[in-house]
């Protein structure tokens, strides 16, 4: 039997298969980040494609942490009865799905949100600062931001969570010295620096029951001078699987920052053998984790999946762009059909969901004409 297609459990929740669709922002929330109608067609359209467990788009869990236009919020008990409706139409159409928690820090975006950033620490661009330092009030009512957004992921009927630590978003802001630069506790030292993440992970689990999945993304390294490293990622992931945490999802790269390599790389692998961009980082977690691994970034072949699936190089294969070319990828490799995810990384998707308010492939649509 293929590995990618077994069923799997990450505590009380099952998993039809080992494929995840990998948390992406969509564009198609309203202004105040209430779900929309167009959120639960696509989220039904996934699950009707096999998708093994669908992480919703990152949710905001302040009005303070928004960074993107049209993002789905969870910062009020009003954002419930839309997020219901997203998980129930999933769940009725044999899908799994957990809700992305997150805020952006010192790149939450004033022009939405009408108040000052905040992060780790201040940081500066050619206009001057940008972001205020955060004090240790702002640290404990994010954590309890957190805790709130968890209770309400409970309510709305999600059956899991995972908290975005990657890509530069807050909590991954605290843990790379790109952007911490504390000299209290919450600085300096990877401990330190990882404080943040462990009071939020500690803070969510006390709002949810103990078999209730909670998991994090978490940048392999930020590729980016003075940014987050493979291992210190490594110390971290020890640090998270000693809390508790209930599976990790690696990717890489930050927002907003040329690094050597952003979250959402350009260009089409030619070959198998230019697939999967973290491959070395997951084998270093391997090596030394028994948290279920979920690794995103450069999948597009079955067989390159179910490889590394039956190698033990990952638990799970997480995707995003190639599910937005095609939302039934996982129902066409099932039912036979072995070719390749069309997906060609050209990122015109994601300008079309900041342009058009819609996430869509591009170049599909104009083969469609």
């Amino acid at each position: 039997m293929a590995k990618l297609f077994e069923t799997s459990k990450i505590k009380n929740m099952t998993i039809k298969n080992r494929s995840v669709r990998s948390a992406t922002w969509d564009g198609m929330a309203e202004i105040k980040g209430y779900s929309t109608e167009a959120i639960d067609t696509l989220s039904t359209e996934l699950a009707r494609g096999e998708v093994g467990l669908l992480i919703s788009g990152h949710a905001y869990v302040h009005q303070d942490g928004q960074i993107s236009p049209r993002q789905l919020g969870i910062f009020s008990d009003g954002h419930i009865d839309g997020l219901s409706r997203m998980t129930e139409l999933v769940h009725a159409n044999g899908g799994t799905i957990a809700v992305q928690l997150a805020h952006a820090g010192c790149h939450s975006n004033a022009s939405f949100t009408g108040i000052e950033p905040m992060g780790p620490s201040v940081m500066k661009n050619e206009n001057g600062p940008f972001c205020r330092e955060m004090t240790k009030q702002d640290i404990d009512r994010v954590v309890s931001d957190f805790g709130h957004a968890a209770i309400r992921a409970r309510k709305a009927g999600f059956d899991g969570i995972q908290l975005h630590a990657a890509h530069g978003y807050m909590m991954s802001q605290f843990l790379s010295l790109f952007y911490n630069s504390r000299t209290d506790e919450y600085g300096g030292t990877v401990a330190n620096r990882a404080r943040i993440i462990l009071e939020i992970l500690r803070q969510v689990r006390a709002e949810v029951s103990t078999g209730y999945p909670v998991m994090i993304k978490l940048n392999s390294e930020d590729f980016i001078e003075g940014g987050f490293s493979v291992s210190e990622m490594l110390e971290v992931s020890a640090m998270l699987e000693n809390e508790g945490i209930d599976a990790i999802e690696l990717s890489g790269g930050l927002i907003n920052y040329s690094g050597k390599y952003g979250p959402a790389r350009q260009g089409l692998l030619k070959t198998t053998g230019d697939e999967v961009y973290y491959r070395e980082a997951a084998r270093l977690y391997k090596k030394q984790c028994k948290i279920p691994l979920m690794l995103v970034g450069g999948f597009l072949s079955y067989d390159v999946a179910d490889q590394l699936i039956a190698e033990g190089l990952t638990d799970y294969i997480s995707l995003s762009r190639p599910l937005i070319r095609e939302p039934n990828l996982l129902a066409r490799w099932k039912a036979g059909d072995m070719r390749k995810a069309a997906c060609v990384f050209c990122n015109l998707c994601l300008n079309a969901a900041r342009e058009e308010h819609r996430l869509y492939c591009v170049p599909q649509a104009k083969l469609a004409n």
